[in-house]
């Protein structure tokens, strides 16, 4: 049986996000038949402006504005989209290739000054948190059960047996000597100076 995809088009977008690393070698981008499935059960899709049908669109039509498209920041990696994909493409996937792709050319964008305080937490603290900033949104939208539960997650987690989720002594120098070895702080520097020249 030969298998025809749908979008046989070589284009540079599509190709580039093909050969990333992070894509899984059985990416159907190329068989994406924009039936929306991606879109319709999507979380962030049903509250903000993202749309991955659109995004992959715009990549199959090797659109580069979609780099500067702010709603690409919306996602936040459940995969619904790819697990409800007929053609076995990954809307995440090519989400996170496309904002690498945007922090290497060095985009200045607020989403990415956000994610900031994610990447030093893990500095600091060995595990990506929440950032503070956040915190009061989350409230507003859970309510005061949420502030209940932040309040008492400590003696939750007590109750329940489970040790502390962030990491001290050895370990957290581990994480954090990974995080140097690596160029992560660096990088984190280098988007934190992008940002304040916002």
């Amino acid at each position: 049986m030969i298998k025809k995809e749908i979008n046989s088009c070589s284009n540079g977008l599509v190709e580039e996000i093909k050969k990333d690393y992070r894509a899984s070698a059985d990416l159907g981008l190329n068989r994406c038949i924009q039936c929306g499935m991606c879109t319709s059960n999507c979380p962030a899709a049903r509250h903000s402006n993202y749309d991955p049908r659109e995004m992959v669109k715009m990549v199959l039509d090797d659109n580069e504005e979609i780099l500067e498209n702010p709603d690409i920041w919306n996602c936040f990696y459940c995969y619904t989209c790819q697990s409800n994909c007929p053609v076995n493409n990954s809307p995440s996937q090519v989400n996170q290739i496309l904002r690498q792709k945007v922090l290497q050319i060095g985009g200045k964008n607020e989403r990415i000054y956000q994610f900031l305080t994610y990447g030093y937490s893990f500095m600091e603290f060995g595990v990506g948190l929440i950032p503070t900033d956040f915190f009061e949104i989350r409230a507003n939208d859970f309510g005061e059960k949420y502030r209940e539960f932040k309040d008492k997650l400590e003696d939750i987690r007590d109750e329940l047996g489970l040790g502390e989720y962030i990491l001290t002594g050895e370990d957290q120098e581990e994480v954090k000597n990974i995080l140097i070895e690596s160029g992560f702080k660096k990088r984190l520097k280098t988007f934190k100076e992008a940002g304040e020249s916002l």
